[in-house]
């Protein structure tokens, strides 16, 4: 009797493990059947994150790709641990983000300068 009784709980050990192991699988398939992917949910099924860079050591910039198809932006955030600020907004496809104003004519417009010539501009000292 007693070496049935221990067959018995070994086995409903393993059925329990086994049952742990799986459960994380579980969740993952109910979130793609959902269509919450690990990136973050149907809220950021838009975005994509272009480019990020380490500012300090809890503070970044990411450069993030937003919006709906033929109205996408690209927004330069700035990362803290407290908070997400956007710095800029910048349209995608060449035309003015919506509450800037029209671009000027690129007649009218002096080209920039080069980095180069920045640079070499700089008081020495």
């Amino acid at each position: 009797m007693e070496t049935s009784a221990m067959a018995q709980s070994i086995f409903l050990i393993v059925v329990f493990i086994g049952v742990l192991a799986l459960f994380p699988l579980a969740i993952r398939w109910l979130q793609r059947r959902n269509g919450m992917a690990a990136g973050g949910g149907p809220a950021a099924a838009g975005m994509r994150v272009v480019s990020t860079l380490a500012v300090g050591p809890q503070q970044r910039l990411v450069t993030v790709e937003a919006g709906p198809e033929g109205a996408r932006c690209w927004l330069v955030l700035g990362v803290t641990g407290a908070s997400i600020t956007c710095l800029h907004t910048a349209p995608l496809n060449g035309t003015p983000a919506a509450g800037t104003p029209a671009a000027a004519p690129a007649a009218a417009t002096a080209p920039a300068p080069s980095f180069a010539r920045l640079i070499e501009d700089l008081p020495r000292g």
